[in-house]
């Protein structure tokens, strides 16, 4: 059974941000950024968790997972956004100028 995670992370340190966001895109779908959608499996959210966990610092940063619930029940229902149409979010790049 897959169930829906609303997962964002506030990550301090330029590096470790790139690397939890390369391990998300492989998860989930980008919402905004910081903010993923992922559809998971429990064996699923258990690896990405583990993906996680050694990059993070634990006094710097913070990652918040969210259970919305079953794909085929609340979890395809429960997001609702007014503003902008979803896009999906470039990677950020640095500009020498």
């Amino acid at each position: 059974m897959r169930t829906v995670y609303l997962i964002s992370y506030d990550i301090t340190c330029p590096k470790r941000y790139r690397r939890i966001y390369k391990s998300m895109k492989g998860h989930g779908e980008p919402m905004q950024y910081s903010v993923f959608r992922c559809e998971l499996s429990d064996m699923e959210l258990q690896q990405l968790k583990d993906a996680l966990w050694p990059v993070l610092n634990l006094d710097e940063d913070r990652v918040m997972i969210v259970d919305l619930g079953l794909i085929e029940g609340r979890g395809d229902d429960c997001i609702e956004f007014w503003g902008e149409p979803i896009v999906a979010v470039q990677p950020r790049t640095a500009t020498i100028i």
